[in-house]
Parts: structure tokens; sequence; C-alpha cells
């Protein structure tokens, strides 16, 4: 392979390996998976840490956009990417106190190459933390503001302990400040500061990425009374150790995620019980209290629009609160919020027939005469978040889109001001951690870029093609069922004990033996004069279990022109002449590339050696 060859596009990268394609950070999940199944843990945490900053996090509650591109889900069910990732970073990842040298081996020594151009970054969730990260390690002064008391957005205060403990969030931020990354908490934009003053601090550019921490409002009659809770507010005075107080029937009103976090927080929360007599004994009052604050909730329910297989919570998240006794009533909209004494009694529920119109917008059709009530003592809205925007002065030539977040270039996250960037959340709504990741990954290539004169990043990747002669896989890999990693029983799930664990040792090593090597495939070789090697024995379609391999008359194949494009591109005009000719003479073997299951056995029955194993191989990490 030629030096120039070796430099690919990301999209020839991205075609060639679906869960590559599938995360926003271009983690190469596959490769991480099968080192797992060698036992080749620490070469795993260090491919699965490379691209990402956060990756002991996102091992615990990454959506892993991954696992639904997975080839292995076309056989039977995807690889458990995410929890494979928590596996490597429980032994190797901050937790584990080994990431400090490991993350030297990764990136090298750092050199603090820039220290004129200082940088600020504005919020520290997901999309904040990996801008300042990434920026600390290209050579930039970077300094964090924090609104809250705490870093770490809505890692810290949207998602409940039970799911993300709170040391694991430090260790991970500590990990980032120990680049020399400043970190300013309890400073808000727009009240402690403005973008003016930032200039006139010195800093040469900004990346805005202050989440969405505002829960949105609903319009229907009696949501002003007592009792009527807002989703976003709700988490984050859990999360904050405040007390708050709920009834023993409590109902969440949306189908995403943080309405299921709401409902599963809720069974945690102690209970408000206005039925305890104050005049107990001592000792029966704390049996009360403390029976109150194991249990949570006695009743909690929710209410979405959509069917229970459409709500876009997180499948495994939406199971294990029905494990819990969250009682789920899908295909009904919120009505009127019924009260009595300007205190609340219950949720009016109406069927829906549709979320979204002929268009696919956002526009749920009710069915009249549907009419269903819920008692509740308290109802919590958890229909989505918005962005605060408040900051922003007229002087700071920032521009805001219709939908109320900051207009970025998609390409560069650059807003319409000069020297400032935007991303996470607040420029694109609500997504996944991970994607706020990539924005601030992509937001610091582009202020890199944007200080040192313009230079557009590369976004070619370095590949490098590796024979693999004696290419084999372990018996009967196709046939393994997905293995789940443990939980806490039902009854030991109270107050913040973790609710999934990790997979051991034995379990981890055969879920990542399921891989199907997305990376490795056949290869047909060709005699540049003599034409193929193939003697046309048939040995390769005879041994292939999927029957992916099959052998056709030429004058019986026809092909598309865009086929034909393709195949004159790849073997010239003369191959693309011999298709769909009546009378021709000849054969051709074809592969169904996307039912191969890469087991090797056509490259080892082959008698003429023209089968073989190649794997390609990044030699630049990903988000290079």
């Amino acid at each position: 392979m030629s030096d120039s060859d070796r430099r690919v596009d990301r999209t020839w990268l991205e075609s060639n390996f679906p869960c590559f394609r599938a995360c926003p950070v271009g983690t190469e999940a596959g490769r991480y998976v099968a080192l797992v199944a060698e036992g080749r843990y620490r070469e795993a945490y260090a491919v699965a840490r490379r691209p990402n900053p956060l990756a002991s996090i996102c091992g615990r509650i990454c959506a892993a956009p991954c696992e639904p591109a997975c080839r292995r889900g076309a056989l039977d069910e995807p690889i458990a990417i995410r929890a494979l990732k928590r596996f490597v970073t429980e032994r190797f990842g901050v937790e584990s106190m080994m990431d400090v040298d490991l993350l030297r081996e990764i990136y090298g020594e750092r050199l603090q190459r820039y220290p004129q151009d200082r940088v600020a970054v504005i919020g520290a969730g997901p999309a904040g933390l990996a801008a300042a990260h990434d920026l600390a390690l290209l050579g930039y002064p970077v300094t964090i503001f924090e609104a809250q008391a705490v870093p770490g957005g809505m890692l810290r205060l949207g998602i409940p302990e039970y799911r993300l403990p709170r040391e694991l969030i430090k260790l991970e931020i500590n990990a980032i400040l120990n680049l020399g990354v400043e970190l300013r908490v309890g400073a808000r934009l727009g009240r402690d500061f403005l973008l003016a003053d930032l200039r006139e601090q010195g800093f040469r550019s900004v990346f805005l990425a202050p989440g969405a921490q505002r829960s949105r409002d609903l319009e229907i009659p009696g949501a002003d009374l007592d009792g009527v809770l807002k989703g976003v507010d709700f988490l984050l005075n859990v999360n904050m150790g405040y007390r708050v107080e709920l009834g023993r029937r409590v109902l969440v009103v949306g189908g995403g995620n943080v309405a299921v976090d709401v409902a599963r927080s809720a069974l945690r929360t102690p209970v408000r019980d206005e039925a305890i007599n104050p005049g107990l004994n001592i000792v029966t009052a704390l049996d009360v209290a403390r029976s109150a604050v194991r249990f949570g909730a006695k009743e909690v329910h929710i209410v979405c629009l959509e069917s229970l297989e459409t709500m876009p919570a997180d499948r495994d998240e939406i199971h294990e609160a029905q494990r819990e006794g969250i009682v789920i009533h899908s295909g009904r909209g919120p009505q009127r919020i019924l009260g009595e004494a300007d205190r609340v009694t219950g949720l009016e529920t109406i069927e829906c027939s549709a979320v979204f119109d002929a268009r696919g917008r956002f526009s749920p059709t009710f069915v009249p005469g549907t009419e269903l009530a819920i008692a509740a003592d308290t109802v919590v809205l958890a229909i989505g978040q918005a962005c605060d925007l408040s900051f922003l002065r007229p002087e700071d030539r920032v521009g805001v889109t219709p939908r109320g977040t900051l207009q970025v270039d998609p390409a560069t996250l650059a807003t319409t001001a000069p020297g400032i960037y935007a991303g996470g959340d607040a420029a694109f709504g609500p997504r996944i951690a991970i994607e706020a990741v990539a924005d601030g990954k992509k937001a610091a290539a582009s202020i890199h870029s944007h200080l040192r004169g313009g230079a557009t990043p590369s976004a070619a990747v370095e590949v490098f093609i590796e024979p693999l002669p004696g290419y084999r896989r372990v018996l009967d890999y196709e046939g393994v069922p997905r293995q789940r990693p443990p939980s806490l029983p039902i009854e030991r799930r109270v107050g913040i004990a973790e609710v999934e664990r990790c997979f051991s040792e034995a379990s981890a090593r055969i879920e990542a033996s399921r891989c199907l090597h997305c990376w490795v495939n056949t290869v047909f070789h060709e005699d540049s004069e003599q034409g193929t090697e193939c003697i046309l024995c048939g040995g390769c379609a005879d041994v292939c279990p999927e029957d992916c391999i099959t052998f056709v008359p030429l004058a019986e194949i026809f092909a598309d022109p865009a086929l034909l494009d393709a195949l004159r591109a790849e073997h010239g005009e003369a191959a693309a002449a011999l298709i769909g000719k009546e009378g021709r003479a000849g054969t051709a073997l074809i592969k169904d590339e996307t039912v191969c299951i890469r087991c090797g056995l056509c490259a080892e029955r082959c008698p003429a050696g023209t089968i073989v194993m190649e794997q390609f191989q990044l030699l630049e990490p990903a988000h290079a």
C-alpha cells in the first residue's frame, strides 16, 4: 500500500466500520471490543479513551448509538458495547487510578505552546469539559466558567446517582483539570460577567456551552396548582441534596429519558405523609421516617403521548422502570390537572392517536370522548428542556435561531460573532451526552484553527492494511447469545445504590467474542496480467455458513448505472463491459458483505490462496 493510499477520508472509514460511523466522537468500538475478547484490556482502554475524554462516564450512561448500528444486531442482538466500555474503564480508567500514566501513552507529553491565547469555556457540562480537555492538550490556557456550585452540567444535576456515581464524575473532571484547566464555579454569564468582559480580560476565543437546564412549560388548566413540579427542577434539587416533598401517588408527564429518570427517582425520594401522627413515640416515628426514605413514593405513573414501542427514552431504562413497578400509560396526553383547595388531586388524560402530522412535525391528535382521570398527589412535568439565553446582549452579535438556540455553522460551530463558538444543547437542543462531547471536540478543533490562522482541520485519517494469515474465530461465536450486565435486585434498589453493575471478566470476554469484526474483510487477490487467480472450485461457497458467496454466469448478471459506475471505477471499463451481455462466457463470484460474519472459512478453504483475510487499522487518533 503506497503512502498516498494510506490516507483516506472519514467517509470511507465510516462506510466500512458501522459502529465508528454511529459514534459521534468516532470511537473504534469494534476494535476495543475485539481487544477485550483477547484479554488485552489496557490496549482496549486506550482505544476507548483516545477520542473520548468522558469514557468512564459514558461506560455507564451513554445512549450507545453505536449499538443499533452494530452488524451483529442483524444476526440476533448487537454487542453490549457500552457495558464493555465500562468493563475496561473500571480496570484502567479514572476510577482505577491508572488513567494518568495511560493518558501520557495515548497523547504523549503535552506542551504549553500558546500561553498568550487564552480560551474561555462557558459551562462545565459534557460539551464544555470535552472542549477544555482538547484545547488543553493542544496547549491553550483554558478557563471554564460554571454557573452552578458544582461542575458536570446535566451529568451532575440531571442524571440520578443510582445511574451515575458522583465520585466518578469528580474523578473524570479532575483528570481534565489536571491538564492545567482552570475552573470557576458559581460564575454565571449574564449575572456575574458578560461576553464583553471576557474580551477585556484577554480571552482570545469563547466556547458557549451553557446547556438547557430550564424545563418547558405545559399550558393546560391546573398547571399552577400546588404539587405541580417541573422535571429538570425536580432532578436538580434531588441531585443537589435538597429536600423534595412528594405525595404517595406521583404522576410524571413525558416519554423521554428525563421523564423516566424523574419517575425512578421518585421511587427513591422520601414521601410526604400527612397521616403520620405527631403523638407517636420517638422509636415509632423514626421507623416511619426510615421506611419513607427507603421506599419513596408508593405509586409512580408515567403518562406519555407515544406508544410504548416509540417512547424516546432508552429501552433499557423503560424496562427497568417497569421492573421497579412504575406504571406507564402510553398513547395518552395530559388534558388538565385536577385539584381541590389549590392542591393537586390528579390528572385528566386523553387518548393520543398521532404524535406527529403528515410532515413529521410535532402536532398531537387526540380522540374526543376518551378522557380518563388518574389520581395523583404530585404531578411532575417532564416534557422537554429549553435554553436560557438571557445572558446575550445586542452588542455581542451572537445570533439566535427561531427555535431559541444559538445560531452556529454546523461544520465549525462558529456563531455569528467572530471568535465565539457554541455547541451542546444550547446550539442544537437537548441531545444525548456523547453528542455534546462531540460538539466540544469539534469546537476545540475549530478554535485551534481560528487562533492559528484559519487552517481547516484535515478530515483524513491514516489507515494501514494488514494481512491476517491463519485468521480464525472461536468455535460457534455466531451462536453466542448477548450477555446482560448484572443488576441490583429490585428489593435492594433504594436511595443512591447503583443499579447496573459491571460485567465479570468471563462475561465480558464471552460478550466481546460475539463481535463480527467489521474491519476485517475477505480480499480476492488478482494477478495484474492474468486476471483472477480463482480456479472456480466453489469450495468457498460450500463452506460459507451464511451462504453469502455465489457463483453466477456473467450473462445472467444485470446492474443499475450506479453499480456499473462503481465497478468501472474499481476494475476498469473492461470489467464493466462484461456485465449483462447475452452469450458472454464466464462466471462471476458475488459476495454479500451485509451477510458475511467474517468467519474466515472461505480463506481457509481456498486451495489457490486467492482469498485472504485482511484488516484495516487506524494509525492516527479517530478524532484527529
